[in-house]
């Protein structure tokens, strides 16, 4: 008797999708419209269903909202404020006042420098 052939049988039908249950909602077409919108301002253009799965998640804060790079060149808040100092400066002190008082108007007074825990400590 002759071997038979084996093949692997082809199935019929749409391939399994997500095995997570559905969950079907219903809206109305203004709490529609920010949704598309805001689907329209990303960069992948996501279906509205993906969508809602995004700002569901970030609504529930599992996903992190990536922020912009700081870019190099954006000037930082100290020289905003060595710029404005600058300006409001008493023109009539000697420079060597005015450096003074633009050294601790920007570094601020010594018993707060101690206690902030964003910064490291500095090496004496």
């Amino acid at each position: 008797m002759k071997k038979s052939i084996n093949d692997n049988q082809k199935r019929r039908g749409r391939p399994a999708t997500g095995t997570a249950p559905l969950v079907g909602v219903r809206m109305t077409l203004e709490f529609q419209k920010p949704i598309k919108a805001w689907a329209k301002s990303q960069d992948d253009r996501p279906t509205m269903a993906e969508a809602v799965r995004r700002l569901v998640a970030i609504g529930l804060g599992s996903v992190k909202v990536s922020r912009a790079q700081k870019r190099s060149d954006s000037p930082t808040a100290r020289d905003l404020a060595a710029v404005q100092i600058d300006r409001l400066a008493d023109s009539g002190a000697p420079a060597e006042e005015q450096a003074s008082r633009k050294r601790h108007l920007l570094k601020g007074p010594e018993e707060f420098r101690e206690a902030r825990i964003d910064r490291p400590k500095r090496k004496t």
